[in-house]
């Protein structure tokens, strides 16, 4: 994971190409949670303090691969030129003459914002011929986008083969150096915690930190399949039949290692104001569904986050969009807020935001803005974007 970061090149007097992650929430053409934005403004201000001009690339949403007035990047640059307190150009279309020109005219201090780079389909197919014409835009590149790591696609991947050096920015090498430590180098006690409603999703990462980690926390829906894995019949809650022989065998396998709920809440029906108590989970009502961890959960969890020296979270442990069921998460954040000496990673998703939500996001060491990249990350899979960096 050792790649050259902008730090490590001269940038003054270039244009530095920047891949960001400005694909935020808009509604009624306004950025409604500009997190984003405001995480690559570290990368964006040393670039324009160190003398060089920036021009940014991202996409936006899931356009049909031709413009969309849905998801122009119009709104992005309004909400980054307030933000940074300067102007912002936003150009017509990411390649071609309108954007050569921008790129050509701009000198030291000045920032563009390429339009949408999913408006061609030749972003996703990683294409050649697109991927020289964005190189054709900068004098160095810069991947500060973490969450889109994990595809090859042009603006991440495609472009490092036309141009040099290409490196990361401070997002982007936070995220390798909190994720890459954890994995080749934790400090232990290790704890992992995985949650989410599925299992199926994350076997591949559930077995390779097994392989790393001191105990592994399962809470969330994928808990429910583990508990049918060792004979328990858990009323009407989401189970996945067809997971139920790979939590058998990992609770075979690692069974010392595997730690699971001890009390669950239940409820009658999936509803925010649904009848709810706790239970054991061995006495799941006929009929209720588990929709959080229960305070005995909470209790026995913390006891082996108590001693961690490095902690890995990815998914909440209930459905914590209701508050009912909230509760287990956000007593899992609140361990994790008050573990001293240790490093505690949020992997992105909804992990993250369970985190802000329960208000103690400055208390934890790292989270990770890319959900399917840090996944993909801890199951030990190279990211695209990331080996296509130059090394250190």
């Amino acid at each position: 994971m050792n790649k050259k970061s902008i730090k490590d090149i001269e940038v003054k007097g270039k244009r530095a190409l920047v891949r960001v992650d400005f694909n935020v929430p808009m509604e009624g053409g306004k950025v409604t949670d500009d997190r984003r934005i405001r995480a690559a403004l570290p990368t964006i201000n040393y670039l324009l303090d160190n003398g060089a001009s920036v021009i940014l690339m991202s996409h936006l949403g899931r356009p049909k691969d031709a413009y969309d007035p849905k998801y122009t990047m119009d709104a992005v640059a309004v909400r980054l030129a307030e933000l940074l307190g300067r102007p912002v150009l936003k150009t017509e279309d990411c390649v071609g003459e309108k954007a050569e020109s921008a790129a050509n005219q701009v000198s030291p201090g000045d920032v563009v914002l390429l339009e949408n780079t999913r408006f061609h389909k030749a972003e996703t197919k990683n294409d050649e011929t697109f991927s020289k014409q964005l190189a054709l835009l900068g004098d160095i590149y810069v991947n500060d986008a973490f969450g889109s790591a994990h595809r090859a696609h042009a603006s991440t991947e495609g472009v490092t083969h036309f141009l040099s050096p290409a490196v990361s920015g401070f997002l982007m090498e936070k995220e390798l150096v909190y994720l890459g430590k954890a994995l080749a180098d934790p400090e232990s006690p290790f704890v992992a915690i995985m949650g989410g409603a599925k299992i199926s999703d994350k076997i591949a990462v559930i077995e390779h930190l097994l392989e790393k980690v001191d105990t592994l926390l399962i809470g969330g829906g994928m808990a429910n399949t583990f508990f049918v894995a060792q004979g328990h019949s858990i009323g009407k809650s989401l189970v996945e039949e067809s997971a139920i022989e790979t939590a058998r065998k990992l609770l075979a396998a690692h069974g010392d290692k595997l730690v699971l709920p001890v009390d669950c809440v239940v409820a009658t029906e999936f509803k925010a104001d649904a009848e709810f108590k706790v239970v054991p989970v061995d006495e799941v009502p006929e009929g209720w569904m588990i929709l959080d961890i229960g305070p005995a959960t909470v209790a026995h969890f913390a006891n082996y986050l108590a001693a961690a020296k490095t902690v890995i979270w990815n998914g909440p442990m209930g459905v914590f969009e209701m508050a009912n069921f909230a509760k287990g998460t956000f007593a899992i954040a609140q361990a994790l807020a008050g573990l001293k000496g240790a490093t505690t990673i949020i992997g992105g998703g909804d992990s993250a935001a369970a985190v802000e939500q329960s208000g103690l996001a400055e208390q934890m060491s790292h989270i990770s803005t890319g959900g399917g990249a840090s996944l993909e990350f801890l199951e030990g899979k190279v990211l695209p974007g990331v080996a296509a960096l130059d090394d250190k």
